[in-house]
């Protein structure tokens, strides 16, 4: 079996403690910074092992790999070089030149695309991706993500129909944390 991803993140110092905003508005009290990760090669390559490992149990054999940037542009690249899938990019924004269009690639309305994205929160980025990703005539009905904040993504992607499949839980990953252990109240951590 892989390394454990909570481990790896761990180690790589991708969780910090202390005050942030989050890309949804929201303030926490920790930060899973899984870009962090993805720019050491050997814990890309442990993360993205456990992306297969999930597709092959999931039974997921989508026609494209698709990633939101920054953040997953990583992943679906090593991702899409491992399958042998083209990649698809979902921008933030669509550009003001060129093409103007949220997306980066080639490819065929109507086929399957599987996001991959490194962390999920409310679930807002991720269905602003998926939007622009079926606007555009692509199928999504599978997300992985690295980790899973647990405050609505997956409720949200439910609600479209889709499923989350997370590498791992930032429940998994505060759970055996020595500052939390201090604190002894994981609940008043996550709460926000």
């Amino acid at each position: 079996m892989h390394e454990d991803i909570k481990q790896i993140l761990k180690k790589c110092g991708a969780i910090k403690f202390g005050d942030f905003t989050l890309a949804s508005g929201k303030k926490s009290r920790y930060y899973i910074d899984v870009r962090k990760a993805v720019t050491k090669p050997k814990t890309l390559r442990i993360i993205c092992d456990h992306i297969v490992e999930k597709m092959k149990n999931h039974v997921i054999e989508p026609d494209y790999i698709a990633c939101v940037e920054l953040g997953g542009v990583p992943i679906g690249v090593l991702i899409a070089d491992r399958t042998g899938l083209p990649l698809v990019i979902v921008r933030k924004e669509a550009k003001d030149h060129g093409t103007k269009g949220r997306l980066v690639g080639d490819f065929e309305k109507g086929k399957t695309a599987l996001l991959l994205e490194d962390v999920t929160t409310t679930g807002g980025s991720v269905s602003s991706a998926i939007k622009a990703l079926r606007d555009e005539g692509l199928r999504v009905d599978t997300i992985i993500t690295v980790v899973d904040r647990q405050e609505g993504a997956e409720e949200t992607i439910s609600g479209m129909g889709m499923i989350l499949i997370p590498l791992t839980t930032a429940r998994d990953i505060l759970r055996d944390d020595p500052i939390i252990k201090e604190l002894k109240d994981i609940d008043a951590v996550m709460a926000v």
